[in-house]
């Protein structure tokens, strides 16, 4: 091989000096740059020979040859940066087969399997003749062109087909929605949702750089807590109620707390939520005097999202975000116990 002197400049040494110090590059670029800054023939840079660079870097002969060659050949940015192949594969699959393997992929599995794995796919697709053979990557690289993940399942609430309620429901929910703001005639969403209390048994290690929270898997339980949440869409405004228990009296007296509270003012509050037993008028007459119930019940509009449609309910929504936050409550943040397991704590914003 021709012998080629390689001779750098200032500006060079110091960007390779740069490379090896400090930033993010691959290992290529890396040995790239000691090779370039070993073979330096210039006046910036000690002049040290092959078989020393060969030795220290742990490289071959020739690989330092190549990278001088494409030095003078290229440029210093022609070394240092990896350029893509220029060699072009045949593609094994063509659109008949992909498509085979899209209808295969949807289809039930095969008896004894739950779901289909790659390499289940890629064995079932020569069974079948399809092709003479395929690799579980080449299957993996078809169905994510295709954002098929047959592995994963994501649980939803489907609503039900062809459901005249369901949609008569849904259309009264949006029609509440598309009101205008009216300070005498709010529009309230309301939902609620049981948390457990936990506590760790071991103190917890702190994150550092390279090293995430860790947290100890035995835990103490206290007990579970019920979550009221209630928001404005159109203000912005929501407030949040923790109580020990669901039941009839304590949806009620939320209630309350939002018509004699929160909106004192307010002609008619209309309140959308999701249809459960404890959500009715009946709770007011339960938990109150007759009188009492029956000014409750007048003071509201009572809107309610569909069977299997409750995702209606912005508070709803709000709460499956706070969730993120709110997956488990330590005992220690919520300090609301009394000697009556009264809940004497409001978690959340209000505005």
């Amino acid at each position: 091989m021709i012998r080629y002197t390689v001779k750098l400049t200032k500006s060079e040494v110091e960007e390779l000096h740069s490379i090896i110090n400090k930033g993010s590059h691959t290992s290529q670029t890396f040995r790239m740059a000691y090779i370039l800054l070993n073979c330096d023939d210039g006046k910036y840079s000690e002049k040290v020979t092959n078989e020393q660079i060969s030795k220290v870097l742990k490289v071959g002969m020739r690989t330092i040859d190549r990278v001088k060659k494409k030095f003078i050949e290229e440029g210093f940015e022609g070394v240092l940066e990896r350029r893509p192949s220029n060699r072009i594969y045949e593609s094994k699959v063509d659109g008949d087969i992909e498509a085979k393997l899209v209808t295969l992929c949807c289809s039930e599995p095969p008896k004894g399997f739950a779901r289909w794995s790659l390499r289940l796919l890629a064995d079932k697709m020569v069974e079948l003749k399809y092709v003479e053979k395929i690799s579980h990557v080449t299957v993996r690289k078809g169905l994510k062109k295709n954002e098929l993940k047959p592995w994963k399942s994501k649980g939803w609430v489907i609503p039900p087909h062809c459901n005249s309620e369901f949609v008569a429901k849904m259309e009264n929910v949006l029609d509440v929605y598309k009101r205008p703001y009216n300070a005498d005639y709010p529009v309230i969403c309301m939902d609620e949702s049981p948390k457990q209390l936990v506590d760790e048994t071991r103190q917890s290690v702190a994150m550092k750089p390279g090293q995430e929270r860790r947290v100890d898997y035995e835990y103490v339980r206290h007990g579970m807590v019920n979550i009221f949440i209630a928001n404005e869409p159109l203000k912005g405004k929501r407030f949040v109620e923790v109580t020990a228990f669901k039941a009839r009296k304590d949806w009620a007296m939320f209630i309350k707390e939002i018509a004699d509270k929160k909106y004192p003012k307010a002609k008619k509050i209309t309140l959308v939520m999701d249809n459960l037993k404890t959500h009715t008028g009946a709770a007011f007459y339960e938990t109150f005097e007759p009188k009492e119930a029956k000014r409750l019940c007048d003071r509201f509009e009572f809107i309610y999202t569909p069977k299997h449609g409750s995702w209606l309910n912005m508070a709803e929504i709000e709460l499956h975000v706070c969730s993120r936050y709110w997956t488990v409550y330590s005992f220690w943040q919520l300090r609301m116990y009394n000697k009556n397991c009264q809940i004497g704590v409001h978690f959340g914003r209000q505005n």
